[in-house]
């Protein structure tokens, strides 16, 4: 019995020493959960709080929306080319003996440009004209005598057959002897000169362009769909970045009657005055025309047009209530538009929009629907329709 009670007595001391270990770590995980739901509570809290701040109103600029009356126009760009110009060149080889003209001059109509030698041609037609002479002393000496019937029909025959050869061969060197002297074939200007006394020239070699300036050609091509707006006669617009500011206006002379299959664009040409010779062959050009009655629409500058993936959007600016000061509360709404055609900083508004509501046009970035904002239109973004080049 006494063993039994000392062995009894030992296993609870062992129990004893078990059960003291496992209340810490009981205690500690206990106290380890409260701190993280003590973290956690905390941290929801202080979201909570910042949640519940509104933030600082944001600083936009704005403008009221009004209608503008928009011309429909169709735009093109075209390349500017001479009623006339040409390549001068020679249509037979030669030496040059004499140049007439000056680089860039004005210059009329089979006015002489350029003399070849002809020295030789001109000894050779001389030689002719003595055998057509004298072809034609035989044919009227033979004439005579057939009337007395002393020749034969067959030898005033013949003599007439040689006469016109001989005056054909004279008609032939003369004309050899007038392409030595190369000629305007046109009034305009002249360009650069590219012979020089005692040059050889072979047949087509270029002597100095000319272009008859006044007046001018633009070409340009427009889209298959818009030949019902367009016709002969028709009053264009041009500018060139040579000019900036500066409007010819023009009218259709000629509407290709082929459309270009590979683009389905149609060529189109029309003729400007030029009489300061300003405009120059080659040179780029921006065309405009005007095309039916004028339409209103209400226009906003681009920069006030957001895009998102589920179409374009504009804030409109609301009041909501007065604050503490009795001033005005303003907030940006967010509204879905369509949007039309743009001309320079501007574009057309057709749905979402009502003409005299206020619209932010810069500082969206800091929005979202039902955002505080404040306004300063110390700074207004660009609203013309047709903007110009800044030269720095």
């Amino acid at each position: 019995m006494a063993g039994g009670g000392i062995v009894s007595d030992m296993s609870e001391s062992k129990k004893n020493k078990l059960k003291k270990p496992m209340l810490i770590m009981l205690i500690s995980l206990g106290v380890l959960f409260a701190i993280i739901f003590a973290y956690k509570a905390f941290g929801g809290y202080m979201m909570k709080k910042y949640m519940s701040q509104k933030p600082p109103p944001a600083t936009v600029s704005v403008m009221k929306a009004s209608y503008q009356d928009w011309q429909p126009i169709i735009k093109a760009s075209g390349s500017l080319r001479a009623v006339k110009g040409v390549d001068v060149t020679t249509e037979i080889a030669g030496l040059v003996s004499n140049i007439h003209f000056i680089p860039g001059q004005n210059v009329k109509n089979k006015e002489v440009l350029v003399e070849l030698n002809a020295d030789s041609e001109m000894a050779q037609l001389k030689s002719l004209e003595a055998t057509a002479e004298l072809a034609s002393v035989v044919y009227e000496r033979d004439k005579a005598q057939f009337a007395i019937q002393a020749v034969s029909k067959a030898t005033l025959d013949a003599d007439a057959a040689d006469l016109k050869s001989k005056t054909a061969q004279v008609t032939e060197q003369a004309a050899i002897v007038a392409k030595k002297t190369i000629c305007a074939p046109f009034d305009g200007r002249l360009g650069i000169s590219y012979v020089n006394p005692g040059q050889y020239m072979n047949p087509g070699d270029k002597v100095v362009t000319l272009q008859a300036l006044d007046p001018i050609y633009v070409d340009f091509y427009l889209p298959q769909q818009t030949l019902v707006q367009i016709h002969v006669g028709q009053t264009i617009k041009m500018t060139t970045d040579t000019y900036p500011g500066r409007f010819f206006t023009g009218k259709i002379t000629t509407i290709d009657p082929r459309v270009d299959p590979a683009t389905r664009n149609v060529q189109v040409e029309a003729t400007l005055s030029n009489a300061d010779f300003a405009l120059l062959p080659g040179m780029f050009s921006s065309v405009e025309l005007e095309t039916g009655a004028s339409q209103r629409f209400i226009t906003l500058p681009q920069t006030a047009i957001s895009f998102n993936p589920y179409g374009e959007i504009i804030y409109i600016v609301k009041e909501t209530g007065k604050d503490s000061l009795g001033k005005p509360v303003l907030t940006a709404t967010q509204t879905f538009v369509t949007v039309g055609e743009t001309r320079g900083d501007q574009v057309s508004v057709l749905k979402g929009i009502k003409e005299g509501e206020t619209v932010v046009t810069a500082g969206q970035l800091k929005l979202k629907n039902g955002s505080e904002i404040i306004i300063n239109n110390s700074i207004l973004p660009s609203f013309d329709e047709a903007p110009k080049p800044v030269n720095e």
